[in-house]
């Protein structure tokens, strides 16, 4: 299961009751931070997140209603707040600038309080444990290297629990193997296998995440069966020559790609202060129900389907 935080989810400047982007994606005991935008140190503590294992910061693009809340984070961390090291991650050119923010502005000459990294990435997995990847994936909106996230939990083979109780293999390191996929001898010298025990292969769940976006075709494939989508709607259909102006999105076009990917469920972020939530509601789920505009602090939890 994955967990998304919105945290900001307004659209270049911030509105009366939504901050700039920003969100945290949770699963298991990992944090991360997607896009950190002017404000957001404020918005974690709002959220009762804190600052604890929030470690990972994914960027999309450099755009600076995206990256300038860094500056009033790292500040902050400089001061009062204690980890034990900061992973940035994004494309080059994003880097570049958030390079000259943290050490031309915030550190001037000093040294970060903790391991401070930047890491370079490019389209493929680039972080990975036992149960999950987070995969970037290009995106095409104004200036080089912007980037989406997959973050997909691998298949399994669920432990059927009655199953190992009727066959007689006790709580402990037994079970524990079996699910690592390897042989038992049980006390009586009889003999089970993870075939004995477990269930059939079951996909992971899959959360795709897009920041700012001008065009949706190269992103089919990546949602592409997704539990959850999150892409911005900065535009309503009635202004979509707008929207191709500056490379964004309308509803309808998010809701057209949700339909064609074949997404379970689509959130929309990056809302314009010029339009009403309910109609840009109203737009999406004219062509795909299963739509929810997110705001400030809103939780979404996903889940593979039982």
């Amino acid at each position: 299961m994955f967990e998304i935080l919105f945290l900001g989810t307004s659209a270049s400047a911030p509105s009366a009751h939504r901050g700039l982007s920003a969100q945290v994606v949770k699963h298991n005991e990992y944090r991360f931070l997607v896009d950190c935008g002017e404000g957001t140190q404020r918005q974690i503590l709002q959220s009762g997140l804190g600052f604890k294992n929030l470690t990972r910061i994914l960027l999309t693009h450099g755009h600076l209603d995206h990256i300038l809340g860094l500056g009033g984070l790292l500040s902050t961390l400089l001061r009062w707040e204690a980890i034990d090291e900061l992973q940035i991650y994004g494309g080059k050119s994003t880097l570049e600038r958030v390079h000259d923010l943290l050490y031309g502005v915030v550190l001037r000459g000093k040294q970060p309080p903790m391991p401070l990294r930047l890491n370079e990435i490019k389209p493929g997995v680039f972080f990975e444990t036992d149960d999950f990847t987070v995969t970037a994936f290009p995106v095409s909106h104004r200036g080089p290297d912007c980037l989406g996230y997959a973050f997909e939990s691998k298949a399994r083979r669920p432990f059927l629990n009655e199953k190992a109780t009727e066959l007689g293999v006790p709580f402990g390191p037994e079970r524990r193997e079996l699910v690592a996929g390897r042989r038992v001898s049980l006390p009586d010298g009889r003999s089970v296998s993870p075939d004995d025990v477990l269930g059939p292969l079951q996909k992971g769940v899959k959360l795709v995440v897009v920041g700012d976006a001008g065009k949706t075709a190269n992103l089919l494939e990546v949602c592409k069966d997704a539990d959850a989508l999150v892409i911005e709607s900065t535009y309503l259909d009635e202004e979509t020559e707008m929207a191709g102006q500056f490379s964004h999105l309308t509803a309808r076009q998010g809701a057209e790609l949700a339909v064609k990917a074949g997404v379970k469920k689509l959130i929309l972020t990056h809302i314009s202060r010029r339009y009403r939530e309910k109609d840009v509601l109203k737009e999406a789920q004219a062509i795909f129900p299963n739509t929810s505009v997110a705001r400030d602090f809103d939780t979404f939890q996903i889940k593979r389907d039982e």
